[in-house]
């Protein structure tokens, strides 16, 4: 499961039971977050939880890291068993926006924030994935 981590809501993709190809599946409210993981986890097997980690073009966390910190911190508590790794999320949103344009949708279905950042969450889980595959060779 991956988590694009936002102050508001939150986009949140999965992958199938083999690890190849990352899915959207909603976006959430913010405060609704851990409910949410809480219900999911209950009826699908999760093996990790990745959360978008903000930074900077210059490397440095972004203003959002605190929040995404404040949030990895209370699933920690919350669920410690749960395996949850932070993956750098930079240039996802305008990875979003690029998809959704290369796949023909319009001016108003971009405008759609949730629709952002539900692929964005697609995103850093499928470039995890794909950085999963390549270290193991």
């Amino acid at each position: 499961m991956a988590i694009d981590y936002g102050r508001k809501r939150c986009g949140i993709a999965v992958t199938d039971t083999l690890q190849i190809i990352a899915n959207g599946l909603t976006t959430v409210g913010s405060g609704e977050l851990l409910d949410f993981i809480r219900d999911y986890i209950a009826r699908e097997p999760v093996e990790c939880i990745v959360i978008g980690k903000p930074k900077q073009v210059n490397n440095q966390p972004s203003e959002n890291m605190r929040y995404v910190t404040a949030f990895v911190n209370t699933l920690h508590k919350q669920l410690p068993q749960m395996k949850v790794e932070l993956y750098d999320e930079r240039f996802t949103s305008v990875i979003a926006q690029r998809t959704m344009i290369d796949a023909g949708l319009r001016r108003m279905a971009r405008r759609n924030k949730e629709l952002v950042d539900e692929i964005s969450a697609t995103i850093i889980l499928q470039d995890y994935l794909e950085s999963k595959k390549y270290n193991r060779l």
